[in-house]
Parts: structure tokens; sequence; C-alpha cells
């Protein structure tokens, strides 16, 4: 994080303009200037913190407007002084969202901080759970959208940051359901066990899952975010990409630069050399050691101040011949813990003063305020070692401030391993925050360091820092937003529109020989963690049956579920029924038949290989079907079944290879049957039977392909979810299939087709069947046999 009342105003020159976009809309909780009101009007200041500083030099490189709260309670200005604040910063291309003094108190000082802050940075003990201020946490966010959609334009990028807004992207796409939305965090997603406490887990997730793209700064908060987003919402991800309800989301990790160019040429400042020359004045030949930091709980600063006390202890020689600077930045004073803590930490300094200091040399210089830029930079460039040494850090931009003004390459980085930055730093001495006796062995390292060694170590890091600045972090993450929205568009170019689901309707309304095809689960209703679970609602049975009891309509039901299932649940509805995948069929009034000639004997060879992954993966278990074997793994952790599912898939083709069996893999299923038996060649019997004037498939899994492919190209085949499919339309959910599945339930041939629409219609529908003596590898074999449902042959 930068300290500094300074803003960037240098170029970033890696940036490049040739983003093809129409705008670029930053959203945050401060915009990059805070307006102070003082006698007679009002005042511009730069704000400090990270995001400011980050973004501050990137933003006006773009087309862009930044939006954000302008650092003054709105009920302590007039509605023109408002008009004007508007004018200044629209100048500055910003834009204000006002907040009251009380909304602040209970969104920012309340949620934000006393809520999401200590529970991201696992201090679980300072975390409080209020509803009122989680609904003052929405009501904030449902602000700041109103604010965007006063300004925003089609084909703006909406970039949305940090843990404030985390609700943000879901309201906004509530309203604006077309818009391109990134979200970056820029503190720590917590482990699974730790995210599971807040009340409104759920909701919070469910919020970020509204933007397209979503970036963190290091591996591990992403793999945190898709185990959460998995065993909360149960929700997949494959490589980061989760399939929501209603569309792809990716996810991925993009760790923050710097302005390094800025850092590194300000050495060379009139200011800078001026402040380092009073520096040395002050220090002599003394050795630095420089902290920097917030001062807030997750920094770790008593554990350091104890661990410099302990190394002043262990190795006495040191004294008189370093010391350390502490500049502790205030932050959230209002806030009782922060309050405590400066305290804690002042009679610490107190203390080490006291026990070490000597008439001419006082161990710890405590400052307890922001610095300007050249300070700043003259601190870095005359630290010979910088402990930085946080609980619990998103990244922490000062190691890579410190690193950039090391243009000698002299200096040493102690650093927390518990900060994002300590990944991309692996040549810093990394140390454990809380082992104050290591902290200690690391200064003296530090100190006594050959100057080659660390000349090595920074040319790396600096390397690095300068390669990945913060304007290819900004291009890297509106790419990569942009190309998710690209593939998004792809996925749904065969949206089932409103225009398309008209025509539909008029041609189901307007045929008089109709074949409905219909999946179940995925399809009609949402998966369940048991499949037994699933069963169908009684106005999901009165719809079917009303389908069912039109006599234009041959309703089917294709299943993988077995057959008694089947028949418990829709016999007495006038539908046929496919099961297991296509193995059994029953027409109405009839009784199954098997599709193909079976054998189940292998069933004892290979149950108790699903036995054994079951029993090694927790959440697992194995229906066992008239004449398939299942595993399902819907319940099991993802890495865990991802990891066994693989494993046992190739154990599966190994031991089936010669015995004529079929290894099917659906959504969190991999099912071993006998080959050949697929849910394409099933329907075959219906589609073969006589000429159809409409035909429709609906189906959500690979399974369900089998139909889409032998299905003609006059038939409406549709895809449930999002994915590759040889359907020609997509819709988004089960809900969306029983409103369509309603409204043609209803249609009547009043309205006259369109020409265009006539000419498309052919006279009957009937796939391209092989001539007399060619019998398709797709059609039944004719000696189907006949089976009496209670019988287990």
């Amino acid at each position: 994080m930068a300290l500094t009342n300074y803003y960037h105003k240098s170029i970033v020159t890696s940036l490049p303009k040739t983003i093809d976009m129409n705008r670029l809309i930053i959203v945050s909780n401060r915009l990059p200037f805070t307006v102070i009101k003082k006698q007679g009007g009002f005042e511009l200041q730069p704000s400090s913190g990270g995001l400011a500083s980050g973004l501050g030099s990137i933003y006006t490189h773009f087309n862009s407007l930044w939006i954000g709260w302008p650092g003054i309670a709105s009920d302590k200005i007039a509605l023109h002084e408002r008009n004007r604040i508007r004018g200044m910063l629209a100048e500055k291309k910003c834009y204000p969202v006002f907040l009251s003094q009380r909304e602040v108190e209970r969104y920012y000082n309340g949620f934000c901080n006393k809520t999401l802050w200590p529970l991201f940075h696992y201090f679980m003990q300072h975390a409080t759970y209020n509803d009122q201020l989680f609904e003052s946490y929405l009501r904030a966010s449902e602000v700041f959208r109103d604010a965007i959609q006063r300004v925003a334009e089609p084909n703006d990028v909406i970039w949305i940051h940090d843990y404030h807004l985390l609700m943000l992207p879901r309201l906004l796409r509530e309203k604006a359901r077309d818009a391109m939305i990134g979200f970056f965090l820029h503190i720590p997603f917590p482990s699974f066990e730790v995210f599971r406490l807040l009340p409104w887990r759920e909701e919070v997730l469910r919020g970020v899952l509204g933007s397209d793209f979503i970036g963190f700064h290091t591996y591990d908060y992403v793999l945190h975010f898709l185990e959460s987003v998995h065993r909360l919402l149960g929700y997949e991800h494959s490589v980061g990409r989760i399939s929501t309800d209603d569309r792809l989301v990716q996810a991925d990790v993009f760790p923050m630069g710097i302005n390094f160019d800025r850092f590194s040429q300000a050495v060379e400042s009139p200011p800078v050399k001026r402040e380092i020359a009073r520096i040395r004045r002050k220090t002599q030949e003394r050795k630095i050691i420089l902290s920097i930091d917030r001062l807030d709980y997750s920094k770790g600063i008593p554990e350091r101040l104890e661990a410099f006390d302990l190394f002043l202890d262990k190795y006495p020689e040191f004294k008189e011949k370093v010391t350390l600077v502490l500049l502790a930045v205030p932050s959230r004073t209002r806030i009782d813990h922060y309050s405590q803590l400066k305290r804690q930490i002042e009679e610490l300094i107190g203390k080490i003063n006291g026990k070490h200091g000597t008439m001419g040399w006082i161990p710890i210089w405590y400052l307890y305020r922001s610095l300007p830029f050249s300070s700043l930079v003259a601190l870095y460039k005359m630290a010979d070692v910088a402990l930085i040494t946080p609980m619990r850090d998103g990244m922490n931009l000062i190691a890579k401030e410190f690193l950039a003004v090391k243009t000698d390459g002299m200096g040493v980085l102690i650093l927390s391993e518990m900060t994002g930055a300590a990944q991309e730093m692996g040549e810093a001495i990394i140390i454990n925050p809380n082992n104050k006796a290591a902290i200690a062995e690391a200064i003296k390292e530090a100190l006594i360091m050959p100057a080659e060694k660390q000349i090595d170590r920074n040319r790396l890091m600096r390397k690095r820092l300068q390669r990945y600045d913060a304007g290819n972090w900004a291009n890297d993450f509106i790419a990569r937003l942009l190309a998710t929205k690209t593939l998004q568009r792809k996925l749904t170019m065969k949206q089932l529109t409103p225009a398309i689901w008209h025509m539909l309707r008029r041609r189901y309304a307007n045929s008089s020989k109709r074949l409905l095809l219909l999946d179940y689960d995925g399809t009609m209703v949402p998966f369940a963690q048991k499949p037994d679970e699933a069963y169908p609602p009684s106005d999901l049975l009165e719809l079917l049956e009303k389908l069912a009891s039109d006599p234009n309509n041959t309703v089917v039901l294709v299943s993988g579920r077995d057959r008694a299932t089947m028949e418990t649940w829709f016999e007495d509805i006038g539908v046929d029924l496919v099961a297991e995948h296509g193995l059994l069929v029953k027409e109405k009034d009839k009784e199954w038949v098997i599709s193909e000639p079976i054998r189940t004997d292998w069933k004892e060879s290979i149950r108790p290989i699903l036995e054994l992954y079951s029993d090694r993966t927790p959440g697992s278990f194995v229906e066992d079907k008239e004449f398939s074997l299942v595993w399902h793994y819907r319940k099991a952790s993802q890495e865990l079944a991802a990891a066994v599912s693989n494993e046992l898939k190739d154990v599966l083709h190994q031991l089936t290879s010669r015995l004529n069996l079929d290894i099917q893999e659906g959504k969190k299923v991999i099912e071993v049957k006998n080959i050949g038996v697929n849910k394409g060649r099933a329907v075959l019997r219906w589609i073969t039977k006589t000429s159809w004037d409409f035909i429709m498939a609906i189906g959500d899994d690979a399974t369900d392909e089998d139909v889409f492919s032998v299905v003609p190209d006059t038939a409406f085949s549709i895809k449930v979810g999002i994915g590759r499919s040889k359907a020609k339309y997509q819709m988004e959910s089960p809900i969306e299939v029983r409103a369509l599945l309603s409204d043609i339930a209803s249609a009547r041939p009043e309205e006259p087709l369109a020409a265009s629409e006539k000419e498309e219609i052919p006279k009957s529908v009937s796939p391209g069947l092989p001539s007399s003596g060619e019998r398709s590898a797709l059609e039944p074999p004719d000696n189907s046999a006949s089976i009496n449902p209670q019988r287990q042959d």
C-alpha cells in the first residue's frame, strides 16, 4: 500500500491505448481526491491509500471516469454545493457518490471495517455480525449502483474495486444485464472455513458473481473463492471458469503492480535529494530499518516491535548502530480496536526506547502521520532494511515501492509470508510474522548481508516489478475481461430470444403432429444433492399431463434415471418414458422394452471398484441401477473429486476395454453401462415412427447431445445452461424451460404464420433415413425384447 498524499501524475508508458471499449468506469469506495470544506468554498486534496495510488496514475490515460465517495458527508453540504463539487470533480474525470454521515458510519465504519475487514484477514475475534449493518451495506451499494446508471453508456467497461462493494456487481447486473463488469478484490479472500462464518455468505458470493471477470492478487485467494462458490452455491468450475445459473464467470490471478518508473526516477529529483541529506544528518552512520504501515491490527506492528526488542536483547552489539523508523499512518480512528492498538504500540515503543536507549541514541523513531511523496522516497532510499511483517495482507505495495527506489541494488527486504507480495518476491527474506525469534534472526541476517548478495537478489525482483507494473496489471485485467465477455457472447449467440420463443410458440400452435423430447434432471428441475430429492413438484406434473393430454402431442421423458423411479413419478400422466439413458423405453399403455441386447454380469466385478473410490471420497456414493452402475460425487469436495474422478475414469477404461462397456460422464456422475446405449438411439424409435410437423428436444448435459445429433435440422433443439452444444438454441435454467412449456401448452392456432415462417416449416419432419438394406448405426434393432416390469431379467 502506498502511504503518500501525492497524486500520481506520471505517464504509464507501458499502457497500450488500443483497448477496444467505449470508456473505462472505475468504481471504488473513495475517489482519488478528497473534498475538503474550507471557509469560502471547497478544496480537492489527493486521497491516500493503495487503491488511489495504484490506479491514480492509470485511469487518466484511458477514456475514463472514476466513481466514488468524495470524503464529505452529504448532510454537511447544501444542494447547490453538491453541484459545485460535481463540477470540480468532473475536471478530474471523477463523479461523486454522496453518502450521509450515518450511511458512512454504518456502511464503511460498520459492516466494511467491523465485519468484512477482520473476517477476511482472519481476525474473527474482531468481527461483528449485525443485520442492520448489513442492510446499510446493501443500501450503500444501491446508491453506488444508481450513480453508475446515471452516467454509464453502452460498451463502457465497469471496473468495481474491493470489499466495500461486494454486492454491487449483482445489483448492477439486475439493472443492466449486458453490462461489462469486472471486480477486483484488493484484500485476501479467506479460506472456506473462515468465510462460512459470515451469516450473509451466499448473498456476498452472489453479489460478486454478478461480475463477468473477478481478479485476485494470488492463486490462494482464487482457490479459496472457488471453493466457497462450489460448496455454498453448488456452482461448478474449471480452470477458473464458473458456470452460474445464467452465464459463465471467470476468476483469475493479477498481482497488482506499482508505477515502477515513477518511484525509481524520483530518487534523482531535487526534493528527494534534499530530504535524503536531511535524514543522513540525523542518523549519521547508523543503519536504518524501515517499517511503514497503516495503523491496523492486521499489520502485526506490536509483534514486530517485540521482535525488534528481542533482536536488541540477543545482539547487543547492534545497539547505537541501528535505528528503527516506524511510520504508522492514521486509519479508522473512530473504531475502538484501532484506538486501542495505537495505545498498545505507543506503550511498546516507550518501553523499548526506555529499555535500550541512551543519551545519544533512540532505538525507535515513531511517526504517526502520512508523509509527502518526496519524504517517503527518501526514506525508502536511505533504508538499509525494510521490515514488512503483516499478519495478513492482500498484496503490500510498500515492499514493491521500496525495491523500485533501490536503483543501486542495495537494501534488504524482510517480508511476511502472509502477504500476497511474498509469492512474487521469493528472493526476499521471507518470515512467519508470528515467529519473533525468526524475525530477530532475519534482522541480523539483513544487516550483515554482503553487498553482492543484496544486488543479485534485488536485481531479479526489480526486473520482475518493472515488467509487470501498474499499467500492465490494469491492461491485463481489462483485456481478460473483454475476452471473457466475448466468450460469453459466443456462448449466448444461440440464446432462445423472445423473437425465437414467439416463433416456436406459433409453430407449435399451427402444428398437428408434435413430438416433445424432454430430459428431466437439470432441464425441468434443478439438480439436488441426493437424486431422490429431485422429485417433480405438482405444478410440473400438471403441466406435463396437460401437454400429454393434447391428442396432437407425443411427450417423451428421456432420462438417465432407473425405470422404477420413472414409473413412480410419471406413469399416470400419459407420457412415454426412456430410462437409464436409453436402455429402457416405455410407450404409453405398453410394457417396458429393452432397446438393446444387454448383460449385467459385469456389475459384480465393477461394483467393488466404484465402492472403493466412494470410500476414498467423502460425500460420494454408488447408485446400483437395474442395468448400470453410477458413481455420484455432487456432494464431495470439488478439488478431491476432480482428482479422484480422473483416476477412476482411467481405471475403468482399462478394466472395461474388453467387456463391451461404456464409461459415460455426466454432471458430477460417472456411469458404467453397456456400450451402444444412448438417448439418441432410443428416441429414434419415436422420430422414425411417423412424419412430424413439430419436434422439440430439450436437455442439459453430454448425454442429451446424442438426442440433439439425431433430431432433424427443422427441429427446435435447446440446451439448458452454458457451454458448447449441438443444440440450435440455449436457455438459462429449468425455470425458463418450464415457462416455455407452460406457454406452448396454452397456445392456440389463432394467428396465421408469416410467409417467411411458412416457407421454413416442412410438410413433414423426418430425418434422412438410410435406404433399404442400409440400416443406420443409430436405428434401434428389430429384436427389441419386451420386458415385464415386475421381473428382473
